[in-house]
């Protein structure tokens, strides 16, 4: 009677655990959902529609409490830029839920003198960033710019004490080498958060390299054979950025693969924006490494060994699950709900 008794406990311990264990891919997270601004450029090319995209139809992970817009050197004024994030949340279809709040057209240098006026360039972003770090919250902000650094490097320094309360998770820079877009695009911007903010995040984007974001890319036909029709059904076409009407965003994505240059062998695009919110969602896809904070000058890199503040540089992503990832969500939308409602 004793030993059956052990065997059928020893059996129990034996299901409970394997119900208990981690799956190997599943995202290592909390019940707790991530609360996240998205701060973008989206009208320079394509990977900031499918980085807003994949975070709203990743609504079992994220709160989303708003999008904050920027211009850069390429996709136009900053309305633009406005103009593309309502377009893919509408495809999305969270309008009503998502709002897009208009930033920055200059850069920080030129900016940071007149943010004590009501309407200095980039307010409406700057202001709704310091609100939502300042709410009151158990979770901290998370902010994932993908675009230049000026709405966040505004908003640090408007209202210094939110610092304590954000994460800020940062695409760009070709680390430790010179140049890339975002990076060149306010460097002023990116100085000031060096000196500002400690375990600032960087998900490194090095061209051409395989252990950056550049790394995780499609082709034209790997969105022809896996995004056709993706996503919620809006029943008011939307249209695109080159013409023609859409009602979902799969379709659209496939659209914006088809009228730009795709590079590399095979001819491909990389979905750098995309790929940061990725590793915001599931840190297991990415390496980090925390270093003392270097510092820019003349757009190159100063390593500060003694330096006590750190950065965090995220590399080596690993673009089978991220891609993976990306369809299923695609796939298995979940919509993400307004967290500051």
């Amino acid at each position: 009677m004793n030993r059956v008794l052990v065997v059928f406990c020893f059996t129990i311990m034996i299901i409970l655990s394997a119900c208990t264990a981690e799956k190997p891919d599943s995202a290592k997270r909390t019940s707790e959902k991530i609360r996240v601004i998205l701060d973008t450029d989206a009208n320079n090319e394509l990977d900031d529609q499918h980085a807003i995209a994949y975070m709203l139809f990743s609504g079992d992970v994220f709160d989303v409490e708003g999008i904050t817009v920027n211009k850069t050197y390429n996709g136009g004024e900053v309305e633009k830029h406005l103009k593309e994030a309502e377009r893919v949340v509408k495809l999305c279809s969270l309008p009503s839920q998502i709002k897009v709040y208009k930033g920055a057209n200059g850069s920080f240098d030129e900016i940071k003198d007149f943010i004590d006026e009501p309407d200095f360039d980039g307010f409406e972003a700057v202001n709704f960033i310091i609100a939502r770090a300042k709410a009151k919250s158990n979770r901290k902000l998370v902010l994932l710019p993908v675009g230049k650094l000026t709405n966040i490097a505004l908003a640090l320094k408007k209202e210094p004490s939110v610092v304590s309360q954000v994460r800020i998770v940062w695409l760009g820079s070709n680390y430790p080498e010179p140049g890339e877009y975002n990076q060149e695009n306010d460097r002023s911007a990116l100085n000031y958060i060096l000196e500002t903010v400690n375990d600032f995040e960087i998900a490194i984007v090095r061209y051409g390299k395989p252990s950056g974001t550049d790394a995780v890319r499609a082709t034209l036909a790997d969105m022809k054979n896996n995004m056709p029709g993706k996503g919620p059904h809006i029943s008011l076409p939307v249209v695109g950025r080159h013409g023609k009407e859409f009602t979902n965003f799969g379709d659209y994505s496939i659209n914006l693969f088809k009228n730009i240059e795709l590079q590399g062998d095979p001819p491909s695009r990389a979905l750098f924006d995309m790929a940061a919110v990725a590793i915001v969602k599931n840190a297991s896809w990415a390496n980090s490494n925390k270093i003392p904070s270097p510092t820019l000058v003349n757009s190159k890199w100063i390593d500060r060994p003694e330096n006590p503040k750190k950065i965090i540089i995220w590399e080596n992503f690993n673009k089978d699950k991220i891609m993976q990832d990306f369809y299923h969500c695609m796939e298995n939308y979940v919509l993400a709900k307004n967290g500051n409602r």
